[in-house]
């Protein structure tokens, strides 16, 4: 008896260590951007890994990034695009997937197998088709809205997937049911008996959903080419040059982007777990 609880003990030390371990490994290169990002430039290159600058925290490069990557510009950008993109994401992946469970038409089921096939596919692969097509035939690049329209256009498979498996699993059709017996029409059954069931999973898929946008560069890099509406990573590109980069403003203006992403993680990642397990059970 006193052997399994040592082993025990010494178990929970061992997976103690190994998930500490872990966390040290992932934080290093945040605590580097972060230490680096009051440094001067001579000295990041020089000393990457010391902690103070030789002459002092160098503040001026957050004055610097704020005021060249036209800081509250560029928040906003990402912010409406971040938050519109979500929105159509919750809502119209939350439609279909109900839509896809509570019917038996084959249409639906063809468009589930379609939606899911598309999952498979790289985003690399129709890159340039898209541009050239949006950009060269329609003329519709430089606009928020198309960009808001392509995340969600590209968003929309994995949302619906995530969501099929939640209502399968977890809403039991009798709620349904009763609710249509007292009267309710299917809209009304939607809005106000499944969509609020769907909290968790709706939870997990905007907060990972911003995660990623909030992050993303590539298609921003591609819609958006007037400065005016660069979103704040195509912001931080302000400071690499053809020949040097300012590495003491880059490092400023990630901790800047990255902050209020980490506070939203922060506030809101215990829906996180439950959402994608709650959703995986069945699909």
């Amino acid at each position: 008896m006193e052997r399994e609880i040592i082993r025990k003990k010494i178990s929970g030390i061992i997976k103690a260590v190994f998930v500490y371990a872990l966390l040290i490994l992932y934080m290093v290169p945040f605590l580097l951007v972060l230490i680096n990002s009051i440094k001067s430039k001579v000295n990041i290159v020089r000393y990457p890994l010391e902690l103070i600058d030789p002459n002092g925290p160098q503040w001026q490069n957050y004055a610097t990034a704020w005021i060249d990557m036209a800081f509250p510009r560029s928040f906003a950008n990402s912010f409406v695009i971040v938050a519109f993109s979500v929105l159509l994401l919750i809502v119209f992946s939350a439609m279909a997937s109900y839509l896809f469970v509570r019917t038996n038409w084959k249409i639906c089921k063809v468009s589930f197998s379609v939606m899911v096939a598309s999952m498979v596919i790289p985003f690399q692969v129709v890159m340039i088709p898209l541009v050239s097509i949006y950009g060269a035939k329609l003329g519709v690049l430089n606009s928020r809205t198309t960009l808001i329209l392509m995340n969600f256009g590209f968003g929309t498979a994995m949302c619906t997937f995530m969501c099929h498996g939640f209502i399968k699993s977890s809403i039991p059709i009798s709620i349904e049911e009763a609710a249509r017996i007292d009267g309710s029409s299917p809209i009304g059954v939607f809005f106000r008996i499944v969509f609020p069931l769907m909290k968790p999973i709706l939870s997990t898929i905007a907060i990972l959903e911003i995660l990623g946008l909030w992050n993303d560069y590539l298609l921003p890099s591609l819609i958006l080419t007037h400065k005016e509406l660069y979103t704040l990573p195509i912001a931080i590109r302000t400071f690499y040059g053809s020949f040097s980069n300012d590495y003491g403003n880059i490092m400023a203006g990630l901790v800047m982007s990255v902050f209020p992403i980490i506070m939203i993680y922060i506030f809101f990642q215990k829906h996180i777990t439950a959402g994608i397990m709650s959703g995986a059970v069945k699909s």
